[in-house]
């Protein structure tokens, strides 16, 4: 577990109309801000895990990703797309073997484990673009991070949130225009891949014999206004616990 997260225990995320999971509520409301919090789900991590292979040979380092999430599994789920999550001590490597969904830690914002492996991708992809292409001029990581940064300007704009995966592959998958990593066929895969998202009923079974401490307890009350700027189902209900 990230050491520093540890009362966050149990969130409750929803699939929105993007069809990507969306934090709703956590047990820890004191330090953890749900505004915009998303999670990857088990077929993102197992294609993000896929991705970052091709990095291998340019020094990634397995230990800032384990820092940079907080894996979960599944607790419990209703017909309303909403589930509840429990925290596991599995690897953010067992993602795709165990169905894992993996919570970006952002408990300490600018310095937290999951900055530092945005950090540590974005370095790593253009060592491997300028190793790749004989380009006039090397790409820089100021020229990365500002076309991402352009390409976001719209939904900073009208106040969508980004989700993680987009956020991770985005950097990822950056090649300058006129360049390509890989052939058509390939492109057409990899996308196919990035667009299958969990519906409810792809997820597995709820955990059985999940032992309850007092940190583990929902609220009983809840405010309908903490959902009305988060990208959700406009008319989807929260059912009291």
């Amino acid at each position: 577990m990230a050491k520093t997260s540890p009362k966050l225990t149990r969130c409750k995320i929803r699939l929105g109309k993007d069809l990507n999971w969306w934090v709703v509520e956590t047990n820890d409301k004191i330090n953890w801000d749900i505004d915009g919090l998303s999670v990857i789900d088990p077929k993102q991590a197992s294609h993000l895990l896929d991705t970052l292979d091709g990095l291998r040979e340019y020094g990634f380092d397995e230990s800032i990703l384990e820092k940079a999430f907080i894996p979960f599994s599944i607790d419990s789920k209703d017909s309303k797309n909403d589930v509840k999550i429990v925290r596991t001590d599995d690897s953010v490597f067992d993602a795709d073997d165990q169905q894992l969904f993996l919570l970006p830690d952002l408990l300490d914002d600018e310095r937290s484990g999951y900055a530092e492996f945005l950090d540590h991708i974005t370095k790593l992809q253009v060592k491997m673009l300028n190793d790749t292409f004989q380009f006039e001029k090397d790409v820089a990581i100021e020229d990365l991070e500002e076309e991402i940064r352009d390409n976001y300007s719209n939904d900073y704009m009208e106040g969508r949130a980004i989700h993680v995966f987009r956020e991770v592959m985005d950097i990822l998958e950056y090649v300058p225009a006129g360049y390509s990593l890989d052939d058509e066929d390939d492109e057409s895969s990899r996308a196919d891949d990035s667009e299958e998202n969990y519906d409810i009923d792809d997820l597995p079974e709820e955990e059985e014999n999940i032992e309850e401490d007092d940190t583990m307890h929902w609220d009983e009350e809840e405010s309908e206004d903490e959902y009305e700027d988060t990208p959700y189902e406009d008319n989807i209900d929260f059912d009291e616990e």
